[in-house]
């Protein structure tokens, strides 16, 4: 990377990074970061009490300070920055209900929104802060997870790899880098960057060491970046960066693209069903033609959802999930408790995934690559199913748009409503809790500085 050449992609997104300021954000896109960031706080709340989550949470609060000023929401606590990050960001990628950008396939809430909390509560940082470094955040991670491209995705949780240099951005733009710094930053986030797909093939509890390594180690590389410690200058596209090793298909210029007009934050896509998003497009299919046909689960004889490659890459290993978390990644299961329970949501999971009526149904589903959703993805998720009845129709739906894309989005209402039952899941706030941490959520623009919002 040449620092002084302007059409350097790798050299304008650090500036962007570095230099964006409150004001230059449209307020539409400041309110959708608002909306993104109470969907995240509900989803960190229902996190608690899960097993893999609370063993990260012993793990850093053993190594860490026992107080301090950052929140560590799921045990109310305050302890340092990077310790709340790593909890936060473990927690909040459990329930699987944190939001997703379909373009770069990328989870931003979970590793930015983390990140920013700690830091922004331990600088004393307004909320206008706050939301400004989040938006660098979102715009930095989404736009290194297009730019690594569909053959990234196959093998590597791009939450995990673009994600650490998402909260290195975030943090950064907290601690105020010069462009310079931001630079180095995102050469020590990716030299860090990690998170592979194998986890998914025996149940492991790899998903949240993800997303709670990408939020620690893009924090450690920003305040490092700060004291003066220096990274790659071509961990993107050098020779031996990122894209050398972890893609195929790489393209620099989606670094650089619309810097500062086209807001990628905005683009992103709330979670309807409690699941990996790439079962959501046939859920809502199926969801459509069994209301439309009156059908219920025994009616159906086979299903077939018309899928993209990447829904195979990610799915297809789980043949028989042993454990919730690992149903969430079985397109069957989600089908089944579709068309067994009308939904599925969080309690549907835990009660019936492995319930006879739902395995039975679960059996009857395949994924077939088509040429049209594939071709489409992953810019859009087109849903499509096939089913054959057990009274010999053959039907079938699509929808071109799923529930919770920024053109069929979840309004504040749903938002709310969805943010409380998060909240409720686990009993990680009361509604009068969570009532008041909504209104602190709405009105952070204006604090003067980000408040604690539990304890």
């Amino acid at each position: 990377m040449n620092p002084t050449d302007p059409t350097d992609p790798t050299r304008a997104l650090a500036q962007f990074a570095a230099t964006l300021k409150f004001d230059a954000i449209p307020a539409p896109v400041l309110r959708r970061a608002e909306d993104l960031f109470l969907d995240w706080f509900g989803s960190a709340l229902a996190g608690k009490g899960a097993r893999p989550v609370e063993s990260i949470a012993r793990f850093m609060q053993s190594m860490g300070p026992t107080e301090g000023p950052a929140e560590v929401l799921i045990h109310r606590r305050g302890s340092s920055p990077l310790v709340a990050a790593v909890v936060n960001a473990a927690a909040s990628h459990f329930a699987e209900q944190d939001d997703v950008h379909n373009g770069s396939v990328f989870h931003p809430a979970a590793v930015v929104f983390p990140a920013a909390l700690a830091v922004a509560q331990a600088l004393g940082r307004s909320g206008a802060d706050l939301l400004a470094a989040s938006v660098v955040g979102y715009e930095v991670g989404i736009r290194v997870g297009e730019f690594l491209g569909r053959s990234h995705y196959r093998i590597f949780h791009t939450t995990g790899t673009a994600g650490t240099v998402a909260a290195a951005a975030a943090v950064g733009h907290l601690l105020r880098l010069t462009p310079d710094q931001m630079a180095h930053a995102f050469g020590s986030a990716g030299t860090q960057a990690a998170g592979l797909w194998e986890f998914l093939r025996t149940a492991a509890d790899s998903k949240q060491l993800h997303t709670a390594h990408a939020a620690g180690a893009g924090l450690t590389a920003a305040y490092l970046a700060a004291d003066g410690f220096t990274g790659a200058r071509q961990i993107f596209d050098g020779p031996q960066g990122m894209a050398a090793g972890m893609s195929t298909d790489a393209d620099p210029a989606r670094l650089s693209a619309g810097l500062g007009t086209r807001w990628a934050l905005a683009e992103t896509s709330f979670k309807f069903h409690a699941a990996c998003r790439h079962t959501h497009p046939a859920a809502d299919a199926l969801q459509q033609l069994m209301r439309e046909h009156g059908l219920a689960a025994d009616a159906v004889a086979q299903v077939t959802a018309q899928v993209h490659q990447a829904a195979i890459d990610v799915l297809g290993p789980v043949v028989d999930p042993q454990t919730v978390h690992q149903a969430k990644f079985s397109m069957g299961t989600v089908l089944g408790l579709i068309a067994v329970q009308g939904r599925a949501g969080l309690t549907e999971f835990d009660a019936d995934y492995r319930s006879p009526a739902v395995v039975a149904f679960r059996d009857k589903v395949g994924m077939a690559l088509d040429a049209e959703v594939d071709t489409a993805y992953p810019a859009r998720w087109i849903g499509k199913v096939q089913v054959l009845t057990t009274d010999g129709r053959a039907l079938s739906a699509r929808v071109d748009e799923p529930k919770g894309d920024p053109g069929n989005t979840l309004d504040r209402t749903e938002l709310v409503d969805k943010a409380l039952r998060l909240a409720a899941y686990r009993e990680g706030a009361t509604e009068a809790e969570m009532r008041g941490v909504i209104d602190r959520v709405w009105a952070l623009a204006g604090a003067a500085s980000v408040p604690h919002f539990l304890g």
